[in-house]
């Protein structure tokens, strides 16, 4: 077989990145694992000015579930391993890199499945998708955009290997009166939707702690005792700054 060089190809090293994600994840502590898991949470992918183009878009919104393939842009730089330690497997167990979905990769891409909610057509960076369901943090580089085949794409007899069934979300979300107040209201049911995954590490369980997590340009405060997240307060990142 001829060794294949990046040098061989170079339509790779030129690849850039088509559009950008928005969304409300302001850090990659408390990103769901995988896309899907919080389907309240919504996004927008906002098209660099070459590509915002209606007709690179015709015949999309038939749809209803897209393929979006991004970078890893706030690990890249970290350098890959080959075997990691899957959160899936408690955090302790090491598995090779191509077994899971880990960000330490060769290559830092990433693939998520999400929703096809829309097309705006009438936002100031029209036109630009709506998503659901996204895994993304704010600002991620997209770098392309296929649609979601169920005849191919969708496989009912497949096997996940350690990561076969599905999480739940497992903590219950007390929210006291007043401690989501900073968060828009229309956004809280997503917010609850990620907090009930448990974003902490599996490895710390110490009821005590308090986490903080951003998200719509918050900064979310919360506790976990015996299964119940607790939020204790919230309050505009602009101004938690100051």
């Amino acid at each position: 077989m001829r060794n294949l060089k990046n040098s061989d190809h170079p339509g790779f090293e030129a690849m850039r990145p088509i559009a950008y994600i928005r969304s409300d994840y302001g850090e990659k502590f408390g990103i769901p694992r995988q896309s899907g898991l919080v389907p309240e949470a919504l996004a927008r992918v906002v098209f660099l000015p070459e590509y915002r183009r209606e007709e690179a878009l015709r015949g999309l919104g038939g749809f209803s579930h897209i393929w979006l393939i991004w970078e890893f842009s706030e690990t890249m730089n970290e350098g890959w391993s080959p075997t990691v330690r899957p959160p899936r497997l408690g955090g302790n167990k090491r598995v090779g890199v191509f077994a899971t979905r880990s960000p330490y990769r060769p290559n830092p891409i990433g693939l998520s499945s999400v929703r096809l909610l829309g097309i705006d057509t009438d936002h100031s960076d029209a036109p630009s998708l709506i998503v659901g369901g996204a895994d993304l943090l704010d600002g991620t580089p997209i770098y392309d955009i296929k649609p979601y085949l169920p005849a191919f794409d969708c496989h009912p007899d497949a096997v996940g290997g350690f990561a076969d069934a599905a999480p739940e979300r497992v903590l219950r979300v007390a929210v006291p009166d007043g401690s989501l107040d900073a968060v828009p209201e229309e956004k809280r049911q997503a917010l609850k939707g990620a907090l009930s995954l448990d974003p902490r590490p599996s490895y710390q369980d110490d009821s005590e702690r308090v986490y903080g997590f951003s998200f719509a340009g918050c900064e979310v405060r919360f506790r976990v005792d015996h299964g119940i997240l607790t939020v204790i307060s919230s309050e505009r990142r602009d101004q938690a700054s100051q």
